[in-house]
């Protein structure tokens, strides 16, 4: 058995997070006292929404007042926050804070009370009226440069910054992303509605950062489905429920201990996203492998030279009898392969080793692609 860290190779704010499942906020519900109860299931939990400023706080005893929806709603939400945080002190559950806010000043000051050992998420995601008027919620997603400059606000403070959007509100989901990312954003968390997988797929070719993917995760193959299509964690809000969450937790474990990859990628002909170029042939014919080194600006030599590098010194720096001579053309042990599966064997290699193997030739070229080489340098 792995231990969480060997099994999903996820760390927020230098900790483990213990499984891929996370909870989302709900405003008036989610809470310390939430999560704790759920503790043992999750591994990321984000209490809130919390109204951090006059605007937003108006815009919040509004919708309370309508009735059909709870708020969280306090003359001073930055002593509320401390002290739910402090409740979650000794749990294993990493913390997220959901805040709405209007200026940077104000999240500036909730990062200055609550410190480091938080997540803050910017509300992006929020569609009552009365949110969007204050300045806050998808009011933020037709403002993209004031998000922006809420998202520089916190980093300057050296925090570990979230931003939940709603699919398909901006323009471009894809810039979006990239600009998020450039802004200095660490998490983007995405209720993809009724978007589907192919806009999941569309954001994590656009950036580096970890995904959480929202809405309607409530089995096991809703799950992989998102996992396999770019998300690094999934969350969960209304169908929160322990058993539903004990249950995912349970799979997701129980996949990654047997193959290895917790969230590996479909393969690129399949749909899959650019992580799947671990899994990907030499550029010799017409496949959909050709478009996405276009599309990155990523030409064909160099393409070949950075995998060929990225399994140096490795388990997959073997295979003179398969297609390309080396494991780091091989696909996917979903498909079947009588070279490889040879190849394994002579090498004493597990197709879990195998897939592990991938996983970290993926960490490389994703690494390569997004932070070493600018599109300029490749120009």
């Amino acid at each position: 058995m792995m231990d969480a860290f060997d099994r999903f190779g996820l760390l927020i704010n230098d900790r483990v997070v213990r499984t891929p499942v996370a909870i989302a906020s709900m405003a008036g519900i989610v809470d310390a006292a939430y999560l704790l109860e759920r503790a043992d299931h999750i591994g990321l939990g984000f209490i809130g929404g919390y109204s951090i400023d006059r605007p937003t706080m108006e815009a919040a005893r509004s919708v309370a007042s309508e009735g059909d929806r709870k708020e969280f709603i306090f003359e001073d939400p930055v002593a509320e926050l401390k002290a739910q945080v402090a409740k979650m002190a000794d749990s294993s559950v990493i913390p997220g804070v959901s805040l709405r806010g209007s200026s940077p000043e104000a999240f500036r000051a909730v990062a200055r009370a609550l410190g480091t050992a938080v997540v803050y998420e910017i509300d992006a995601h929020c569609r009552q009226p009365a949110m969007v008027e204050a300045g806050a919620g998808e009011y933020y997603l037709r403002h993209t440069e004031k998000l922006l400059a809420e998202v520089r606000a916190l980093k300057e403070e050296g925090v570990t910054v979230s931003v939940k959007i709603r699919s398909g509100v901006a323009d471009d989901d894809r810039v979006l992303a990239e600009n998020l990312w450039h802004a200095g954003a660490d998490i983007l968390h995405v209720d993809l509605m009724d978007s589907g997988t192919a806009k999941l797929r569309q954001i994590r070719n656009s950036c580096p950062l970890m995904i959480i993917a929202n809405n309607s995760i409530n089995n096991f193959d809703r799950m992989r489905d998102m996992l396999s299509h770019g998300a690094d964690i999934v969350s969960l809000a209304r169908q929160s429920d322990e058993r539903t969450l004990a249950g995912l937790d349970a799979a997701i474990t129980r996949y990654a201990d047997e193959e290895g990859w917790y969230n590996s990628p479909k393969q690129l002909c399949r749909g899959g996203d650019i992580r799947a170029l671990t899994f990907c042939c030499m550029p010799v014919k017409e496949c959909p492998l050709i478009p996405m080194l276009s599309r990155i600006d990523l030409p064909r030599d160099e393409y070949i030279q950075m995998k060929l590098n990225g399994v140096k010194g490795t388990p997959l720096d073997t295979g003179s009898q398969t297609c390309f001579g080396s494991l780091a053309w091989c696909c996917k042990t979903s498909s079947p392969c009588m070279f490889r599966d040879m190849t394994l064997k002579q090498a004493g290699l597990s197709r879990k080793e195998y897939m592990r193997q991938k996983r970290d030739l993926s960490d490389t070229i994703m690494g390569r692609i997004f932070h070493d080489v600018s599109p300029d340098e490749r120009s």
